[in-house]
């Protein structure tokens, strides 16, 4: 059964959605994060993805606080990502309770790093953000593009030791219009044993259910929920 990973997106410690990675097309859903989490974890969700939109534009992390309060208060098992480009920042996120965090813009731009990384904490505590427009590699919170295209982007890390890797196709972003599944099934092409986690344009549940029969291993949902086009009973239904 494909794993559903509910998001939340964080700015000045407030759980909302962008469209397309626009931070002026900024949606606040809830002021209280903890809130929305406890409302997943009551749903029987186990995962959570946490962002850190502030840190992915100020390029280190600033919203730990909100990451330290969830990690304290509920039993999920969380990745964070957003802004991370040091050690430090890494100390911070796990001392915080990040169970693993994501790196993207540091693999483009820093691959040195994200191998020392890897090296220090192993490779189970990293998930590589492969994000992309037209198939080629976006940065520093999809505000740049690279000159990488996602396949090769994803083999390379592969090899070097990641399994698990968030994917978003930028242009469905928080627009509710369906998964790249088709991007995704060549990347399971490219690299059959990657632990995929789909994330962008997902609608309602019949788009989870094409990325489970497309052979995705977990998606990321949030805009949906948000929206009420995914419900908490629709999930619990779905995972019992």
């Amino acid at each position: 059964m494909i794993e559903i990973i509910p998001a939340i997106d964080i700015i000045e410690g407030k759980c909302v959605r962008l469209s397309q990675g626009d931070y002026r097309q900024k949606t606040i859903y809830n002021e209280n994060p903890l809130e929305v989490a406890k409302m997943f974890e009551n749903a029987g969700i186990k995962r959570l993805h946490l962002v850190d939109l502030d840190g992915a534009k100020a390029q280190h992390i600033v919203n730990h606080a909100v990451l330290e309060k969830i990690a304290k208060n509920t039993s999920l098992i969380i990745d964070f990502g957003g802004g991370l480009k040091s050690e430090e920042d890494l100390d911070i996120a796990f001392s915080s309770g990040a169970s693993m965090i994501t790196g993207g813009s540091i693999a483009v731009k820093s691959p040195e790093v994200l191998l020392k990384w890897i090296g220090k904490y192993g490779p189970d505590k990293i998930i590589l953000g492969a994000d992309a427009r037209n198939e080629m590699i976006a940065v520093a919170g999809w505000q740049e593009s690279s000159d990488s295209d996602i396949f090769t982007f994803i083999s390379k890390w592969h090899s070097l030791g990641i399994r698990k890797i968030i994917s978003t196709d930028i242009s469905r972003d928080g627009m509710l219009e369906g998964a790249a599944t088709d991007l995704y099934k060549k990347i399971l092409l490219a690299v059959p044993d990657a632990y995929l986690i789909a994330s962008g344009g997902v609608s309602s549940m019949d788009d989870i259910l094409e990325l489970q029969n497309a052979g995705i291993p977990a998606v990321i949902t949030g805009k949906a929920i948000y929206e009420g086009r995914i419900s908490m009973e629709d999930i619990t239904r779905f995972i019992n």
